[in-house]
């Protein structure tokens, strides 16, 4: 089994900048991708970004070149940071462990909200 703990989400104004930090425990040798999703209530939880062991990435639309995902394989930590922020991008954010760069695992963390004010 995998454990996720994330960190770092809150209140920010729009335009601004955030780093959410997601720690890794248990079987990390399992782990060959880890992401992050979001869901608004009432929406479905859609993928934000991920990266893979070989630091191999996938972005959504809606992120793409004002985010950045990396990993930090020695503290078993994924990061994302989010630029330019907007309103829309609030959301609680989840990190995720798996397989596929586009498809989440099986092991999730408790999620962090992140709410973008206008």
């Amino acid at each position: 089994q995998v454990q996720l703990v994330e960190s770092g989400g809150g209140l920010v104004q729009a335009g601004g900048s955030l780093r959410l930090s997601c720690a890794a425990s248990g079987s990390i040798s399992s782990i060959r991708v880890m992401g992050w999703y979001r869901q608004v209530a009432g929406k479905q939880r859609e993928m934000v970004a991920s990266v893979r062991w070989d630091d191999a990435t996938a972005y959504a639309d809606s992120v793409k070149g004002r985010s950045t995902v990396s990993r930090d394989n020695a503290k078993n930590t994924v990061y994302l940071q989010v630029n330019s922020l907007k309103p829309e991008d609030t959301a609680v954010y989840y990190c995720n462990a798996g397989a596929l760069l586009w498809e989440p695992g099986d092991s999730w963390g408790q999620g962090t909200q992140v709410t973008v004010s206008s």
